[in-house]
């Protein structure tokens, strides 16, 4: 016997939804692929601006009026 006879003949066709890959988790991951990476070169330019760059003298000595 194939089965018992309340066994849904689209089961097979509506498997790839229970499918880890389709999970909201994974496509939420994979809809912004470089955004890790982004976020960590604009922070580390970020510091290196912030903390190391040398800063620039305005105005050349003279006072502001």
């Amino acid at each position: 016997m194939p089965g018992p006879l309340y066994r849904d003949p689209w089961a097979a066709r509506e498997a790839w939804r229970k499918s880890p890959i389709f999970s909201n988790r994974a496509m939420f991951r994979n809809m912004f692929p470089g955004f890790g990476i982004a976020v960590v070169a604009f922070t580390a330019y970020v510091i290196y601006d912030d903390y190391i760059a040398p800063k620039p003298a305005h105005g050349h000595g003279e006072a502001h009026h």
